[in-house]
């Protein structure tokens, strides 16, 4: 204890003398307070005990403020999960499209054009019985007029016969059989590359084949030779 000042008895803190109780544990100090007449009371009582505790308790909350003012103020730890980008795929590059077909596939096959006839007919109104061409030219025939066509290929015959077969034409296309192939036989040379046949009245064919557009189709089985284009009226 010295003259200005007064030590807690209890905990060693220095208070000032006036003090009735020590500033640091609230401990009675003057021996009088415990002499007055009953325990001492756990909170001092005095003017300027009260001022000091005061005191004491707002540095206290003020510190604790202080505290959370600045708390608020540091941001918190970053969440390094959260923040850290996850890498993201490189995009795959498109598939380029080659325009030209891979072995592996086959392109559409091409629809073949029909394959040229290796005859011709000729019509006409007469025949030579040598060589067997046509005379007088014409493919328009009428009753009185004679008839006659030549079939001639660009290599032999092979066979001893060939058949004819004769189709009408409408005018909207339509095509029907008047004279079958089957049974109507044409004989000719094997070795031969030119054959014929003459009717004297092209009329005797129009009770069979009416008239019209016709057209005489030449077979050598199931092969077709030749074909010409002529009209009955």
């Amino acid at each position: 204890m010295s003259g200005d000042t007064i030590e807690c008895f209890n905990c060693g803190h220095a208070n000032p003398a006036w003090a009735q109780v020590c500033r640091n544990c609230g401990f009675a100090i003057h021996p009088e307070a415990a002499q007055a007449g009953g325990p001492p009371a756990i909170f001092p009582t005095d003017q300027a005990s009260l001022i000091s505790i005061g005191g004491t308790l707002g540095a206290i909350v003020l510190a604790i403020a202080v505290g959370l003012i600045f708390s608020g103020l540091i941001p918190p730890a970053p969440n390094v999960a959260a923040e850290t980008p996850s890498p993201s795929p490189s995009p795959t590059p498109a598939a380029s499209i080659s325009i030209v077909p891979s072995a592996s596939e086959s392109a559409a096959p091409s629809v073949p054009s029909a394959a040229p006839l290796i005859g011709t007919v000729t019509f006409g109104t007469g025949i030579n019985a040598d060589t067997k061409e046509v005379s007088g030219a014409t493919s328009d025939f009428s009753a009185g007029k004679a008839f006659a066509h030549s079939i001639k290929l660009t290599e032999p015959f092979a066979v001893n016969v060939i058949q004819e077969e004769v189709i009408k034409v409408t005018p909207d296309g339509t095509e029907t059989i008047v004279q079958p192939k089957e049974g109507s036989d044409l004989r000719v040379g094997a070795t031969s590359m030119i054959a014929g046949f003459r009717v004297r009245d092209a009329g005797n064919l129009i009770p069979s084949w009416g008239t019209g557009n016709f057209i005489l189709r030449v077979y050598r089985g199931a092969e077709l030779l030749a074909e010409g284009h002529f009209t009955l009226s």
